[in-house]
C-alpha cells in the first residue's frame, strides 16, 4: 500500500465493486440495506500486522445506523463485513448481524453471518 511518496488509497472503482458485493450478499436473503455503504464514507488509515511487519490500509463506515470495516492488503486480498441489523427472512427467530466479503477485485465472494433473537 505505500509508496515512497506516501500510502496508495483506494481506488474508487474498487469501492464501488466492494460496496456492490456487500449489497449483494444482502439482496440474497431478499432483504435491502438501500444504497449503504457508500465508498466515499468510509475513513482510512494503515494499520501494520505487528506479525508479518506488512502495511495494510483499513477503512471504517461510522456515524450512521450501521457500522462497516474493509481491510485492503497488500496482496491485493480485501476482507469486509458490513451490518445489516434486520430480521431474517425466513429463519424464525435468527437474524442477520452482518454480510461478510472477501477475495480479490473480480473475484468477491461473501456470506452472512446470522444470530439469535435472545429474549429473557
Amino acid at each position: 500500500m505505500p509508496n515512497s511518496s506516501g500510502p496508495a488509497w483506494p481506488d474508487p472503482v474498487l469501492g464501488i465493486e466492494l460496496c456492490q458485493a456487500i449489497r449483494r450478499q444482502v439482496e440474497k436473503l431478499g432483504l435491502t440495506i438501500g444504497d449503504e455503504p457508500i465508498w466515499a464514507e468510509a475513513s482510512f488509515a494503515e494499520q501494520r500486522d505487528p506479525f508479518s511487519g506488512e502495511s495494510s490500509l483499513v477503512g471504517v463506515w461510522k456515524g450512521k445506523a450501521r457500522y462497516g470495516t474493509v481491510t485492503l492488503f497488500p496482496d491485493g486480498r480485501i476482507f469486509a463485513e458490513y451490518q445489516v441489523l434486520l430480521p431474517h427472512p425466513v429463519q424464525s427467530g435468527q437474524y442477520v448481524e452482518s454480510v461478510q466479503v472477501w477475495g480479490r477485485s473480480g473475484a468477491l465472494k461473501g456470506d452472512p453471518v446470522l444470530a439469535a433473537f435472545v429474549t429473557s
